[in-house]
């Protein structure tokens, strides 16, 4: 389906599916209408049926209520029981959470297929190796039992073709492989008032890419760690489970906020590959003083917060923690912003609009560490 972020709400254009039932022609709608809705299953229910209405998705055969009846039949909906998510009847069940996040796995990495698990390739150190099918020459220090017999063989045969057989150093061969890592990601998630600013909802595409970066990380590389956390005037983890619920509040931006706590969650893992992904539209505004108050500018770029924001930059770098800033602006001031503190950090910054948000922090985590060892 096909939908398209207007000032006054969706535009919906009608699918045309093949051989789906009335029930998972609706479920498909449903799942993106309740991201949007952030988990408000009333809320959804009534674009539905107002979507209903003008495409006809329904006839006598097969209702919104009977969608309903089958969604409660299903255990994807349970009676609300006051646990803070949002709506009078109907809350979202742990199984229609999970389902979410494989929505938003499928949308923005489709072409994904399970694998084992920690199998990033980097050339610092891990926890074991993986063969790449390719060989090459033994080198002083490869392990002996690393040596494919069958092709050194071969290439002894090759070179003693009408002599006398004998194998030399030059035919010994080793399969050569790559160092298997584990990495623990912090995503950092702007949920400043910006974010919905001038009728464009940035932060439903944030939400599917948290969604789909946890589903990433759960099915394909369950030994990774993967924290979340929002920052508006503060910052705060969030819970997987969280994610379809996250709103947009009246807050400023504190980056700093964000960056340390992130820090803070990073230097508890064991891990020794550490990142953290920061997707942003908006500049840094706020800082939080010793005294508790906060310190507030939303006029350019103000130079104290800049400051605080590219020594916190500097701090990471010393840690060994890169960050990757996805920028969801246009404005040349804010993107200058950022290049000077990716420069601080020695990092990555990607300067983005909504379409392929996803994609662009997919290829990062699977590309980031993908060099050969030597």
């Amino acid at each position: 389906m096909n939908w398209k972020k207007i000032s006054t709400g969706l535009r919906f254009v009608k699918p045309t599916p093949k051989d789906q039932t009335p029930f998972e022609k609706l479920f498909e709608i449903f799942k993106e209408l309740i991201t949007h809705t952030s988990g408000d299953f009333d809320e959804a229910i009534d674009w539905l049926r107002e979507l209903d209405k003008e495409y006809e998705l329904t006839d006598e055969n097969y209702t919104i209520d009977d969608f309903i009846e089958e969604l409660k039949q299903r255990a994807f909906i349970q009676p609300k029981k006051g646990n803070g998510t949002k709506g009078e009847g109907y809350a979202l069940t742990p199984k229609t959470e999970k389902l979410l996040r494989e929505h938003a796995l499928k949308q923005i990495f489709g072409k994904l297929k399970k694998t084992g698990s920690g199998n990033h390739k980097t050339q610092k150190t891990g926890q074991g190796q993986e063969a790449t099918g390719e060989f090459k020459a033994y080198q002083f220090g490869d392990s002996i039992d690393k040596i494919a017999v069958t092709e050194s063989l071969k290439n002894a045969q090759i070179r003693s073709l009408g002599d006398d057989f004998t194998i030399q150093d030059q035919d010994l061969v080793v399969e050569d492989a790559f160092y298997k890592t584990q990495m623990s990601t912090v995503l950092m998630i702007d949920i400043s008032h910006s974010m919905i600013l001038y009728g464009e909802d940035r932060i439903t595409p944030a939400k599917k890419v948290a969604m789909a970066l946890a589903e990433l990380i759960t099915t394909r590389y369950p030994k990774d760690t993967l924290d979340i956390l929002v920052f508006g005037n503060d910052a705060m983890p969030i819970a997987v489970k969280d994610i379809p619920y996250l709103e947009v509040g009246p807050y400023h931006t504190n980056t700093v906020a964000g960056l340390e706590l992130a820090m803070d969650l990073l230097r508890r893992k064991k891990n020794t590959n550490k990142q953290i992904f920061m997707i942003t539209d908006g500049k840094p505004s706020c800082l939080k003083l010793a005294d508790g108050s906060y310190y507030k500018n939303s006029v350019g770029l103000d130079e104290t917060i800049v400051e605080k924001c590219y020594t916190m930059a500097r701090q990471a770098k010393k840690l060994h923690i890169p960050i990757t800033t996805f920028m969801i602006a246009q404005d040349p001031y804010l993107q200058q912003f950022i290049r000077t503190f990716t420069e601080a950090n020695q990092g990555k910054a990607f300067f983005t609009g909504l379409k392929g948000l996803g994609e662009m922090i997919f290829e990062d985590y699977e590309k980031n560490r993908k060099k050969r060892l030597e």
